[in-house]
């Protein structure tokens, strides 16, 4: 019985030592390992690549910081936000002119795309787009006598 696990053990072994020997193997792992290691160390295929692949890290905080805006239309005045951005979710203060008070603010940005709001004595959605360091889109005033709104843009401050 002891010779039996005795070849049990020996037949794995001599293959095991055979096949890590082997020149033939030896050059099967050197090829096998620069095609997956090659993606991360190669530079992307195209300009739309490697535009697609900043646009994507940079969404990700792009928005945190400080920014100036101006709205019209039903009300006009200027307004300040200061955001903080996780991934695709905005959160941080609107300070607005007129009525002057500041608003703690949450939002969303997808695909270019900004919609953020706030819940004070009115309650005020904006939507609209983001390029770079400026965005602009709509808001709306719901207000118990009805919904107003217009037009606004902002710029980044910092």
């Amino acid at each position: 019985m002891s010779r039996i696990r005795l070849v049990f053990i020996a037949v794995p072994a001599a293959l095991l030592l055979a096949a890590c020997s082997s020149p033939q193997n030896s050059a099967t792992v050197t090829a096998t390992t620069p095609a997956v290691s090659a993606p991360t160390t190669s530079a992307p295929t195209s300009a739309a690549a490697a535009a697609t692949a900043a646009a994507t890290a940079a969404s990700a905080t792009g928005l945190s910081g400080h920014w100036s805006g101006q709205y019209s239309g039903a009300y006009q005045g200027t307004f300040s936000l200061s955001w903080q951005q996780s991934g695709s979710k905005l959160s941080g203060t609107i300070k607005i002119s007129a009525p002057p008070n500041s608003f703690p603010i949450h939002g969303t940005v997808r695909n270019g795309t900004i919609r953020f709001g706030t819940v004070g004595s009115l309650a005020i959605t904006y939507s609209g787009s983001v390029s770079g360091s400026s965005m602009s889109g709509s808001y709306q005033v719901h207000a118990p006598n009805g919904a107003a709104g217009g037009p606004w843009s902002a710029a980044k401050a910092s």
